[in-house]
């Protein structure tokens, strides 16, 4: 399962109450309605409208801290939880150009398909800045010092020496985090002050009470932000873009089945090679009927850090906030037609 969390990216309007419209189980969806209102920014849902219109992702207001970004988005799919949840994980966002992933993998010990990285402006940053040893890429200490043996830059995508020393940082990392969580991640220190992926994460969470509460009966049994948790991970890697820089990335994504047949989703994003630090996509699908047929109404909330965003102040910050938006926005749309059967 992809994050799809994009860095450097608002308001928008929040849709209507119309109570129940349209067939299906009242309760249920009052519930639904319910439970979305109470801890996330929209207080107010029509699950008909949601269901037809484009998905509207909304500023989640203050985090706490200048570097983090939040966004909220609530739509409606067809086909109950657990059927949207099996799409969500054979998801690859690698199939659409737009979205400027390149590489996606479920695999958290392989890491061989990075030979074939394409060849565009953006990789030839990341080889060239790995060859440059550049103070940009997002390493530690002990990692730093593995980056002479990186090999030099050259024509085309990713060379053997540059693929295999990303090989061996990514291979390190995930297998860190799946025998200690985001705390076991070694710092990021290429900046003033090191910077740990788990402080992130924690912080990231601590910025949205509400949501960190809906969420702590999952969180609590993650590595996300703390040490390893009781529940295993489907953890994956990505090669994408990130203000036109080549970025290699690591997640962790969990569910949990919750009352009257809900399911709760945390996707944590715990390296990233440069762009931003870390990013945490929560989301909640509850059973609801729209018109006779079996739907899930889904609140999906983006959280993201990033060194870039902290020095952003007025429009600039807008204008970083409104890019996110329209970024989720397009993931958004592009699942919800798959999810439909429309590809």
């Amino acid at each position: 399962m992809s994050a799809v969390i994009l860095t450097g990216r608002t308001f928008v309007r929040v849709l209507a109450l119309v109570a129940f419209v349209g067939g299906g189980t009242p309760l249920a969806r009052a519930d639904a309605v319910a439970e979305l209102a109470g801890f996330s920014i929209f207080p107010k849902a029509d699950l008909a409208e949601l269901s037809k219109s484009e998905s509207k992702p909304v500023r989640s207001g203050s985090t706490g801290n200048a570097r983090y970004l939040s966004v909220q988005t609530a739509y409606v799919v067809p086909g109950p939880p657990a059927g949207v949840l099996a799409k969500m994980r054979s998801w690859n966002p690698a199939r659409y150009p737009e979205l400027k992933v390149y590489l996606h993998s479920e695999s958290a010990t392989d890491f061989s398909r990075l030979q074939s990285a394409p060849a565009n402006s953006a990789i030839s940053y990341l080889v060239s800045a790995t060859a440059q040893q550049s103070s940009d890429l997002q390493l530690s200490a002990a990692e730093r010092k593995q980056l002479a043996g990186a090999g030099t830059a050259g024509a085309g995508g990713m060379a053997g020496t540059v693929a295999g020393f990303w090989a061996k940082i990514l291979g390190g990392r995930a297998q860190a985090f799946a025998s200690g969580g985001s705390a076991a991640q070694p710092p990021y220190e290429n900046a003033t002050s090191p910077v740990r992926p788990s402080d992130e994460l924690s912080g990231l969470l601590r910025g949205q009470e509400k949501i960190r509460r809906q969420f702590a009966g999952l969180l609590d049994g993650t590595g996300i932000g703390r040490g390893g948790g009781s529940l295993k991970p489907d953890m994956y890697w990505e090669l994408l873009n990130a203000d036109e820089k080549g970025v290699l990335t690591l997640g962790a994504s969990y569910d949990r089945t919750g009352a009257g047949g809900s399911i709760q989703v945390a996707n944590a994003l715990y390296y990233a090679s440069g762009g931003y630090y870390a990013g945490i996509t929560l989301q909640q699908l509850w059973p609801v009927e729209i018109e006779g047929r079996a739907s899930a109404l889904v609140w999906r909330g983006d959280m993201i850090s990033s060194a870039s965003v902290g020095s952003l102040r007025g429009i600039e910050r807008i204008a970083a906030e409104s890019t996110m938006i329209k970024d989720i926005a397009r993931v958004v749309a592009l699942f919800r037609r798959d999810a439909a059967g429309a590809r």
